[in-house]
């Protein structure tokens, strides 16, 4: 089984449509200032730029210690041997993926505002879910809406890290640490940042011993 005690602390997930040097820039500074866990998050590239990328992403990933997870892409999470993928609802079945992965890689899972996902979630063998948007977010200004007393629901039922999603801030990521998250994905508040490094430590911080 794959160790799901690796999901925890700051989760940055990747801007799309940035140049490749700019984005390996930013990474870098984000693992230095102690992100934890970094999900490759691409729409807008055809898949050969989307490889060459995440392929460079995953090695700095590895200098670093920090889990490397793929937004969506089964086989590109496959093919570049990252420790796991994260599915959405339209990203094809957890078993499908597991199947092509194998049984030591994670497979993370969103489940928006609803429970009923992450109970299916879980059943079907997934090492951590996500819920969100607990805030309005830039990147999904359309996604519904997730209430705070869902993570202390989540925490009560699933033994498995509950990673949390959407317009989080440094302001607001108190409160969701409080309720229980496992770890916050955060990207615009990150990658915006003027100092990428010292806003990634910053949220390290806010963590204290809550980070392993």
């Amino acid at each position: 089984m794959p160790p799901n005690d690796c999901i925890y602390g700051l989760y940055a997930v990747t801007p799309d449509g940035v140049q490749s040097d700019v984005l390996e820039a930013a990474v870098a500074a984000a693992l230095c200032g102690g992100v934890t866990v970094l999900q490759y998050r691409c729409k807008s590239l055809p898949r050969p730029a989307r490889r060459q990328q995440a392929e460079q992403i995953r090695k700095m990933c590895r200098e670093y210690g920090t889990t490397f997870i793929v937004n969506d892409d089964v086989w590109l999470a496959a093919e570049l041997d990252a420790d796991g993928v994260h599915l959405g609802s339209r990203d094809g079945s957890l078993q499908s993926a597991r199947q092509t992965l194998g049984p030591e890689k994670i497979i993370g899972v969103s489940c928006y505002n609803d429970l009923s996902l992450a109970e299916s979630a879980r059943k079907s063998g997934a090492d951590y879910i996500a819920f969100g948007s607990f805030f309005p977010s830039a990147t999904k200004p359309l996604a519904a809406h997730a209430d705070i007393s869902l993570i202390a629901q989540a925490k009560q039922r699933f033994a498995i890290p509950v990673v949390v999603i959407g317009g989080i801030t440094l302001e607001n990521a108190p409160q969701l640490i409080g309720a229980g998250a496992d770890a916050l994905a955060v990207i615009s508040d990150l990658f915006g940042a003027a100092d990428i490094d010292a806003r990634a430590s910053a949220y390290k911080k806010l963590f204290g011993d809550h980070v392993r």
